[in-house]
């Protein structure tokens, strides 16, 4: 392992860094050294220019889009200024600008086609709470009983994205479908 990659290591550690992202830093710290190195250049030697011509790279020969790009600027900011220990200037080096599309939102016809079609109860609840609550596949695996209170109408989230904890709402549907499983069970 590169002495650069045991900093970072302990820095992640430090912090409490979740795994996957410190996988993914490391990937995108290890693809711009690489860079710099086929072109001798060593870390300490890195400036501005070398990491806006790592961006013009990874813009116009590897075709990347913005929102990878801008990944890949936040892996290198913290490589530069945490363990290069150099001065970041976001005005030399920006961020690049998102192109933002709406979502594609299916007709309440169509999901209600599908949640009517969809036979087996566990699978109708996930579904239900996936569309009606904002869930992702994997909050949504890790829900307990005790995690959905009818009271309020709200399902706890815990542990979720970067190790969040929210609450989100609970519809009607969901509450029925969750109470139709656990008198089943």
């Amino acid at each position: 392992m590169n002495h650069y990659e045991q900093e970072i290591n302990l820095y992640f550690e430090l912090k409490g860094t979740p795994e996957s992202s410190r996988e993914a830093y490391l990937r995108r710290i290890n693809a711009f050294v690489n860079f710099m190195q086929d072109k001798h250049k060593c870390r300490e030697d890195i400036t501005e220019s070398d990491i806006q011509q790592y961006i013009l790279y990874l813009k116009k020969e590897k075709g990347l889009s913005p929102g990878t790009i801008n990944n890949y600027i936040s892996a290198i900011k913290f490589f530069y200024t945490c363990i290069v220990d150099k001065e970041w200037n976001p005005k030399k080096i920006p961020r690049m600008k998102r192109n933002r599309k709406l979502p594609v939102i299916p007709p309440k016809q169509d999901v209600l086609a599908i949640l009517n079609a969809t036979a087996n109860l566990k699978h109708k609840a996930i579904l239900v709470l996936i569309y009606g609550s904002g869930l992702r596949v994997g909050e949504v695996a890790r829900l307990k009983i005790c995690d959905i209170c009818s009271k309020s109408m709200r399902v706890r989230v815990e542990n979720a994205k970067h190790n969040t904890n929210r609450y989100t709402i609970l519809s009607d549907i969901a509450l029925r479908c969750c109470e139709s499983i656990s008198r089943h069970t």
